[in-house]
């Protein structure tokens, strides 16, 4: 049973609530972003750093 807030897709939405698709576009390379609109978790493409900036702007 995954447990909430852990759960990479519950990570997702917080960071994709928080963020905006245009902050997350600036922050991935087109590359990335590709991979993200395919259906790759945020916590995979972006480094620790970007993620608790993020979260720290909500």
């Amino acid at each position: 049973m995954p447990v909430p807030g852990y759960d990479p897709e519950d990570l997702d939405a917080q960071l994709e609530a928080s963020a905006g698709e245009d902050e997350l576009r600036a922050r991935m390379t087109d590359e990335e972003f590709r991979r993200y609109e395919e259906g790759e978790h945020l916590i995979d493409l972006l480094d620790e750093d970007e993620i608790d900036e993020l979260l720290d702007e909500s």
